[in-house]
């Protein structure tokens, strides 16, 4: 039978043996614990190597680990990229069309105060002294500022209409009679604009887009209890609808939202005379 190429200390031994070494012991047992030794160490050297390389393993399990790890995130920092480019898209889309439904509110405004002008020969002049006065309205919820060149007296929405319609609240009617009472004493000429306005939410999406004929509705209502009830002259009268484009407070909490709703009437520093 043919041996391998390592046979063991034992096998060397035997070998030793048979060949005659073992007529001296001494000489034996010198080679007898000389190949102990060596097997001593070859199984250290061994034990050394596997632990070595249980290690290298574990070290590249990690690392594998890691890898997966970081292209996950990786993963998930594109998808968060791509998220904030699509709002960052949608907002200067909304910013665009807010903008040019301001322009076009814009165009309104002077289309029909130069409509004023020619209607039935009335004359429009202005009057400097009008800002020395506001007008005397002490009501809950009735706010009354200068804006410029111009008084706005702050109609509530919640006031106004009932919740998320333009459904006129029967209570509604005193609150307008008395406002324009108090307008028109103070300012019996003045221009008067019934401008509408509404809060903006985040969450509405396309639906802003309807906020702009929302706010008209809101001050088409108003416009029409201030000339059948209040007897507020029509020719002293334009509506503006402005949307969400001018709040007073931020939009950010429904307290702020619920005061951006609401319809101005706003004082303008023309007279119409007759």
């Amino acid at each position: 039978m043919r041996r391998t190429a390592w046979a063991g200390p034992l096998s060397i031994l035997a070998l030793i043996v048979l060949t005659g070494c073992g007529n001296n012991p001494m000489l034996l047992k010198g080679q007898v614990d000389k190949l102990q030794q060596e097997q001593v160490a070859m199984s250290r050297q061994t034990q050394e190597l596997q632990s070595r390389a249980s290690s290298l393993d574990k070290d590249n399990q990690d690392l594998q680990q890691t890898l997966a790890q970081s292209r996950q995130q990786s993963k998930v920092l594109e998808d968060q990229l791509a998220l904030v480019r699509q709002q960052l898209g949608s907002a200067t889309s909304q910013l665009a069309r807010a903008e040019e439904e301001k322009q076009a509110t814009d165009q309104k405004v002077q289309a029909l105060t130069a409509s004023m002008h020619r209607h039935n020969g009335v004359s429009i002049s202005p009057n400097n002294s009008y800002l020395q006065t506001l007008p005397a309205i002490n009501l809950p919820g009735v706010f009354v500022r200068r804006d410029g060149d111009v008084i706005r007296v702050e109609l509530p929405a919640s006031k106004l209409f009932d919740p998320g319609t333009v459904r006129f609240r029967p209570e509604a009617a005193s609150l307008v009679n008395t406002v324009a009472a108090q307008i028109l004493r103070a300012y019996p000429n003045q221009v008067i604009g019934v401008e509408g306005h509404t809060e903006v939410d985040p969450a509405w999406g396309p639906r802003m887009q309807a906020t702009q004929q929302f706010s008209v509705n809101e001050a088409s209502v108003i416009y029409d209890v201030l000339v059948s009830q209040a007897r507020v002259p029509a020719k002293q009268l334009f509506l503006v609808g402005h949307g969400g484009n001018h709040p007073v407070v931020s939009n950010a909490t429904p307290e702020g939202r619920q005061r951006n709703r609401r319809v101005e009437l706003v004082i303008y520093p023309d007279r119409v005379d007759s």
